[in-house]
Order: structure tokens, then C-alpha cells, then sequence
């Protein structure tokens, strides 16, 4: 009984990419008294693994919080598997504005002690004693009362980017520090004002919203569904949007653009710009803000000292990250001194600028590729890389895509090539293959031919 993944990302990107098949990125939670967390962990893989529905899971005995990509085709059938479970009957999907069929490359399902961590141990507080749910129509509306308080209850590199205008944007890297600061900042506004919350799905203000009633608070209200169906009912309904900038978004899309404003700016330039990255040095890994020019210029790390470390040989940076502890790599917390243009705690809510072209998130899907071989040696002063061709063969004029954790996607059209030591025009299964590639490669790098 198969109850882990089995392939690596890399793989399971490549099958994503043969299959073809549209992919939809959505998200869900549920606060249940679960007697069993690990039995229903387990009864979850089984039932989602078989559907090819991939994403980052976590279970405990408060309920379930699911970040996934299920296949457009399986999507009624992926809902069926929620349905067996009472407290899931009818439960709301938020189906992503934006989908990108690489949003997740595993199926992981955790049991984790909470499914938000809170960091109270209150034996009276009731999780399922919450706040009043608005839809998007409502919650502009009690925005506009001036008897309003709104507070985004996400964390500070997730408000950068993109915010309601008007709330308070706690300078915090978790929630669980949120919920004293903001009840020492509101104190005195229990009885007579409205406490308005919201978060990217839902979760995190619904528990913040029975927490604020636990703590006294008379008029609690939660945006329903949070940014992302906010960004659905707006659309659907012709709505003013008062949410301005990105929606951050914890897969591998790191957001979805909600208005066409740019709030935030590169955190190495200061032009205005509101894409993430992960430093590209696999002992750093920070999160921040990066443009096309920097990362360009920066090879996507976040500092002169982590790009000069992705330069040395793969055994001396792996010396040099022994013994350290990184953390949570993926998403580190994007704070650091070398950052001169991080912006948290008070943001403004008005633009720095508009964005200029929007990108089709659903180009992947038009892109077909297929493996042909991996990096086996990079000679980095002749800019040369060596491949072993393992599958398809290999031509000049072929459209190449380069592909790696580090390297991100680099594409090229093949102009010249050595097969086997000599200059030949194609290449076939088991031959080795030489030629120039103008950036720095991986050996965990992968070789695609563009097939269309």
C-alpha cells in the first residue's frame, strides 16, 4: 500500500508536461474534531494519489488545510473523495484566478499538532465560535463605515505586495505573533467598533475572528473565502476591487495578480515590482522580491556573497553549509540586512506603478517538451556543457529548454554541437554531446527538445 510519493519533482513535472492536461490550483480547510489525524491522513493519499491530485496537506485534530493541483477532469471525482466526511459535505473549493500546472509537484499530507499555528493553550476557546462570514459585496460595504477596522491577519512579505486599502498590515513573520499585537493595538474598541479580517483563503481570520470573540470583541466579521474568492465574486459580479496588488500564494506561482497596481518594490534596486524569489544559493534560499533586471544581473540570489558561493564547485558549497541550519527553505522569512528596499508594518495604498504586460500563467500548457538528457559537466571557462543522450535523439536547429531548481527554465536554439568528440548535426541515444551554453549549468540540470 503506496502511502509516500515516489517520484521527485523533476519527474513528475516531466509527466505533467507528456500528459498535456489542464491542471487546476485550488485550496480548502476545515476546522473538525478529527479523532484520528494519522488514519485520515492516510485515507487522503490513498484516495488522491489514485487521482494524480498533487499539493501540500496538513491534518490534526482541529481540522484539515489543503493547498492542491487536481486535474481539470478528476475535479468532480476529487470532490467526491471529500464527501464521505460529514464535516466536508458541501465544502467551498477556492478554485486559484490563476493556474499553472506546476503549482505543486508532490502529494504531501502531514499531521501536525495544529493546522494554524496559534501558540495559545486555552482549553475555553472555541475554534468554531466564529465571526460573521461577508461576501465580497458586503465586506466593501463595511469597509466604506467608518466604524470600520480592517487588519489583514497574513504575514509581512505576504502584505507587501498586495493589500486592502485602508488595513493594518501587522509587521510580523507568523500568525501566531499577530493575535497579541493586534489585541493590544484594539483594546479599547471591543464595544463600538467593527473588526473586519481577512487572509488568502480564509483560514487564518477564521480562527482569528473566534479568537477576537474569545477576547471579548462585540463585532467580528471575516472575509468568506478570503483573497482569493474575493477576486472570483468581483469579477463575477463587476465589483470595485479594494484589494490592490498581488494575492502571495504558497506554491510555486508565489502569487496571482489581483489589480493590475504594483505596490511593492525590488528589494535590491527599489524599481517598482512585485515578483518573488528564492535566493538561488541552496544555503540561503531567501525569499524577497527581485526584477528582471536583478535577477538577471543577480543570477537570482539575493546578495554578491551568495552569488559568488553558486560559483564555487558543488563539494565546496556543500562544505560550506554543513553544520548550518537554514530552516524552512522555501519559504525563509524574507528578512536580511541586504535588503535595502523591504518595505513591512505600515504600507501605503497608493501604486508605484501599473503593470506593464500580463503574463499568460497557462503558456505551460501550450509548451510541450521531452527529456533528452541531464548536465553531466559544466566547464565553466569555456561556457561548455557535457550531456549523455539518454532518450529522443538530438539535432541542430532543435529549440532546447534547460531546465533546474537553481538554473530556472533557459531556452536555446542548438547552433552547433560535438557528438562524440566530433562536429555532427544529430545525435542519438548513448551519445555524448557537447556545446556552448552562455550561463552557468547544474548537474542536476535536465535537457528538454521543445516540441512545440
Amino acid at each position: 500500500m503506496q502511502l509516500y510519493n515516489t517520484l521527485s519533482a523533476e519527474e513528475r513535472a516531466e509527466l505533467i508536461d507528456q500528459a498535456g492536461k489542464q491542471r487546476l490550483t485550488l485550496s480548502f480547510y476545515a476546522y473538525a474534531k478529527i479523532e484520528d489525524p494519522q488514519q485520515f491522513r492516510n485515507e487522503l493519499f490513498l484516495a488522491w494519489n489514485a487521482l494524480d491530485a498533487l499539493g501540500r496537506i496538513y491534518v490534526a485534530h482541529e481540522g484539515i488545510n489543503a493547498q492542491m493541483s487536481v486535474p481539470a477532469e478528476n475535479f468532480e471525482a476529487f470532490r467526491d473523495t471529500l464527501e464521505v466526511y460529514d464535516f466536508m459535505k458541501g465544502i467551498r473549493l477556492n478554485v486559484a484566478v490563476e493556474h499553472d500546472d506546476h503549482s505543486f509537484l508532490k502529494l504531501t499530507i502531514k499531521v501536525r499538532h495544529k493546522i494554524v499555528a496559534d501558540g495559545l493553550n486555552d482549553d475555553t476557546f472555541d475554534v468554531t465560535n466564529k465571526g460573521i462570514h461577508l461576501k465580497a459585496k458586503e465586506f466593501n460595504q463595511i469597509l466604506e463605515d467608518p466604524n470600520t477596522i480592517v487588519v489583514d491577519f497574513r504575514n509581512h512579505y505576504e502584505s507587501e505586495v498586495g493589500h486592502f486599502k485602508g488595513a493594518i498590515t501587522p509587521d510580523v513573520e507568523t500568525f501566531r505573533e499577530s493575535l497579541p499585537i493586534i489585541n493590544e493595538q484594539l483594546k479599547d474598541f471591543k464595544e463600538d467598533k467593527n473588526l473586519v479580517m481577512y487572509c488568502t483563503g480564509g483560514i487564518r481570520c477564521e480562527k482569528a475572528s473566534a479568537y477576537f470573540k474569545h477576547q471579548g470583541f462585540k463585532n467580528v466579521y471575516q472575509l468568506e473565502g478570503g483573497i482569493i474568492q474575493y477576486a472570483k465574486q468581483i469579477k463575477e459580479e463587476g465589483l470595485e476591487s479594494k484589494f490592490i496588488g498581488k494575492n502571495f500564494v504558497f506554491d510555486n506561482r508565489l502569487g496571482e495578480r489581483i489589480t493590475e497596481d504594483i505596490v511593492s518594490q525590488c528589494h535590491q534596486c527599489g524599481k517598482p515590482c512585485d515578483n518573488h524569489t528564492n535566493c538561488a544559493n541552496d544555503g540561503c534560499h531567501l525569499l524577497f522580491i527581485q526584477c528582471d533586471e536583478c535577477k538577471a544581473l543577480m543570477e537570482n540570489c539575493c546578495s554578491t556573497e551568495c552569488l559568488e558561493i553558486t560559483h564555487l564547485p558543488l563539494a565546496e558549497q556543500v562544505k560550506l553549509r554543513r553544520g548550518k541550519q537554514v530552516g524552512n527553505k522555501i519559504f525563509r522569512k524574507g528578512r536580511s540586512e541586504n535588503l535595502r528596499f523591504k518595505h513591512s508594518g505600515a504600507l501605503p495604498d497608493v501604486p508605484l506603478a501599473k503593470v506593464q504586460e500580463t503574463k499568460d500563467i497557462r503558456q505551460k500548457i501550450r509548451i510541450k517538451k521531452v527529456l533528452v538528457a541531464q548536465v553531466e559537466h559544466y566547464y565553466v571557462k569555456a561556457q561548455v556543457a557535457l550531456f549523455i543522450i539518454e532518450n529522443q535523439e538530438l539535432q541542430l536547429g532543435d529549440k532546447i529548454l534547460i531546465s533546474g531548481p537553481t538554473t530556472g527554465n533557459q531556452e536555446l536554439v542548438l547552433e552547433q554541437m560535438l557528438v562524440n568528440g566530433l562536429e555532427k548535426t544529430l545525435a542519438k541515444p548513448g551519445d555524448k554531446v557537447t556545446f556552448r551554453v552562455p550561463f552557468r549549468v547544474r548537474l542536476s540540470d535536465k535537457l528538454f527538445k521543445i516540441t512545440s
